[in-house]
C-alpha cells in the first residue's frame, strides 16, 4: 500500500538537450549537420537542446547511429528529465492542499503501517493519494464524496468525514489481504450460526477463527482500530458483487458489543441494498434498516421467544445470566449487554461477566 522506499531519487535531473549539445561539441557537429545526418529538421534538434521538445523513441534510435551512445540511453535520460519535471511540479502545488492532509490522522495512518512517514508536504500528499489509490486530489473528491452520498450513519453521527473515509480505507485495505471466496447468502448464514458458538470463546481466539468462517463465505472481516475523530462501531459495505466487507472497531473492548456489533453489520449484507455503506455509532438512528438489523441481529443471538421469556423471568443474578447463556449456547457477556441495552439492568451490574479484548489493535488485523 505504501510507496516504495530507499529508491533513488535525486534532488536535479540533467536535461537532455545538454547531453546532446556536449555530444555535438565533442564531436565537431552543428546542429544543422546533426539535423541533416539525423534526416531531422535543424528547428526539431535545436527545441530539442533547448528542452522544448522531447526526445522520442524514433528521435533517439537516429540519435544511436550518428552519435554511437545507445538508444535506451537517450531515452532513460528523457524519462528521467520528465519524471524529475513532474515531481518538481507536485511539489510547487502542494502546498494548496496543506489542510486537506492535516484533516487526515497521518501519525495514525503511520502508526498502522498503511503509510511510511512523510517527509515532506508534498510527500505527505503523495503517500495519502497513494493509500487511497488515487492520483489527485480531485480524483479522491470524486471517488469519496460519491461515497458520502451512500453513508447510512446517525443523523447526529459523531465522527470526522476524512478520519471516517480512512477508517473505511484500513478496513478494505485489511480485506484486500484476506483469501475470500466468492460470496455465497447460504454458505454465509452458516458461517454465522458457527461464529454465534465462537463467542463463548476468548476474544483472541474466537475472532480469527470468526474471520476464517467468513472468509469462506465470501465476507472479509477487519478489526480496526478506531481512529481519533471517530465514534463508529462497525460498517458494512460491498466491495464488488461477490465479496463484502463487515469493518469492526472493538471500540469498547468487550465482547458484548464487538458481538453484537458483527452480527448488526451482517444483517445490513443480508437483508438491504449493495449500493450502499452502512456505518454505525453505538447508539444507532432510529431508521428501519438500522431498527430491521438490530433485531435480526438480537434475534440470532437469542431466539426472540426465549429471551422474552427470561426477562419476564425477572431472574438477573450471576447465576442465572450463566446458566441462561450457557442454554443459548452464547457467552454471558453477550446476555448482560442485551439486558443492559434494553434497560432490564442497570449498566453498573455484571460487567465481569463480559470478555475484554486483551490486545489494544495498533492496526488493521
Amino acid at each position: 500500500m505504501a510507496p516504495a522506499t530507499n529508491q533513488y531519487q535525486p534532488d536535479y535531473a540533467v536535461p537532455p538537450g545538454w547531453v546532446l549539445q556536449e555530444r555535438l561539441e565533442v564531436n565537431g557537429l552543428s546542429h544543422a549537420e546533426f539535423a541533416r545526418r539525423c534526416g531531422r529538421s535543424a528547428k526539431l534538434i535545436s527545441e530539442i537542446i533547448a528542452g522544448k521538445a522531447p526526445i522520442e523513441p524514433e528521435t533517439a534510435l537516429q540519435f544511436e547511429k550518428v552519435l554511437g551512445v545507445d538508444a535506451s540511453i537517450w531515452l532513460g535520460i528523457e524519462s528521467s528529465f520528465q519524471l524529475h519535471r513532474a515531481r518538481a511540479q507536485e511539489e510547487s502545488v502542494a502546498s494548496k492542499y496543506t489542510t486537506w492532509v492535516k484533516a487526515f490522522p497521518m501519525r495514525d495512518l503511520v502508526e498502522f503501517g498503511a503509510l511510511s512517514k512523510p517527509e515532506s508536504e508534498a510527500d505527505a500528499l503523495a503517500k495519502l493519494l497513494a493509500f487511497f489509490q488515487v492520483a489527485s486530489v480531485d480524483a479522491w473528491q470524486h471517488k469519496y464524496g460519491n461515497l458520502r452520498v451512500a453513508y447510512r450513519h446517525s443523523s447526529k453521527f459523531k465522527s470526522a468525514e476524512t478520519a471516517l473515509v480512512a477508517w473505511l480505507r484500513l478496513g478494505e485495505w485489511s480485506a484486500e489481504k484476506q483469501p475470500c471466496a466468492e460470496y455465497s447468502e447460504s454458505r454465509f448464514k452458516e458461517s454465522l450460526k458457527k461464529i454465534r458458538a465462537l463467542t463463548r470463546f476468548p476474544i483472541e481466539e474466537a475472532l480469527p477463527r470468526a474471520r476464517d468462517l467468513c472468509n469462506s463465505a465470501g465476507v472479509a472481516l477487519a478489526l480496526v482500530k478506531p481512529l481519533p475523530k471517530t465514534a463508529v462501531s462497525g460498517a458494512a459495505w460491498w466491495r464488488s458483487t461477490n465479496h463484502a466487507v463487515i469493518g469492526l472497531s472493538a471500540r469498547h473492548k468487550t465482547d458484548d458489543h464487538l458481538w453484537f456489533s458483527m452480527f448488526h453489520e451482517a444483517a445490513h449484507l443480508l437483508l438491504h441494498s449493495k449500493k450502499q455503506v452502512f456505518v454505525d455509532e453505538l447508539e444507532g438512528d432510529g431508521a428501519s434498516v438500522e431498527t430491521e438489523a438490530n433485531e435480526w441481529a438480537a434475534n440470532m443471538l437469542v431466539p426472540s421467544t426465549h429471551w422474552k421469556k427470561f426477562v419476564a423471568s425477572q431472574l438477573r443474578s450471576e447465576a442465572a445470566v450463566r446458566q441462561f447463556a450457557e442454554e443459548q449456547g452464547i457467552a454471558p457477556g453477550i446476555v448482560v449487554g442485551m439486558l443492559q441495552h434494553g434497560k432490564h439492568l442497570p449498566w453498573t451490574h455484571l460487567n465481569g461477566l463480559k470478555r475484554r479484548l486483551n490486545w489494544a489493535p495498533t492496526q488493521a488485523a
